[in-house]
């Protein structure tokens, strides 16, 4: 049992600290939120958003340059810019309380292969489903063995029937594409 407390108190010290380092080491971003506290005037403590040119404001400050510094530098900029209302130099302590959210990608890049009409990487949507996919790069040409197309993802490969979306036996052309999927489109064989 006491093992097993020493091993919980360890890794509880051990993500205090690396939150503290995270703390200290994160360079604030357009859309994070900041945690500002001025002893001196609590009328000043507020909760900021970094705004999209990267800027904060409190009063007494007007717009400080956030974007790109650390919350230790952020502290300094607003104390240097406070001191002239004090009699000392206040004491201004800085903290994230909410990171920017993880902004979606505007496109993603999917590969064709073989007898499609646009070869190479293809830039599309996310949230493109396959028939989609396919009109976007052109279709097949006429020598495109359309009852054995590939769509590789990763390590995982599916065998894709296009005569069979078309005639809704499958639904395959549904599937939603990924960042990084490749349609291979083999050739067709003599009598295919």
């Amino acid at each position: 049992m006491s093992r097993i407390v020493t091993l919980l108190g360890s890794f509880l010290t051990l993500m205090f600290f690396s939150t503290i380092t995270f703390a200290q080491e994160y360079r604030v971003q357009p859309g994070d939120t900041l945690r500002i506290e001025v002893a001196e005037d609590a009328s000043l403590n507020r909760v900021v958003l970094v705004a999209p040119d990267g800027r904060i404001a409190l009063p007494g400050t007007g717009n400080v340059r956030a974007s790109g510094l650390t919350t230790a530098q952020i502290q300094s900029a607003l104390t240097s810019r406070l001191a002239a209302s004090f009699v000392s130099p206040p004491s201004v302590f800085v903290g994230i309380e909410g990171l920017a959210p993880e902004q979606e990608p505007r496109t993603i890049g999917i590969f064709v292969v073989g007898e499609g009409v646009t070869v190479g990487r293809v830039e599309i949507e996310p949230g493109t489903n396959l028939m989609q996919a396919i009109a976007q790069f052109g279709g097949f040409t006429n020598f495109a063995a359309v009852k054995r197309i590939q769509l590789r993802r990763g390590s995982d490969v599916y065998t894709i029937n296009y005569d069979s979306i078309l005639d809704g036996s499958s639904d395959n052309g549904a599937v939603r594409m990924r960042d990084g999927d490749v349609i291979v489109i083999p050739q067709r064989k003599l009598f295919e």
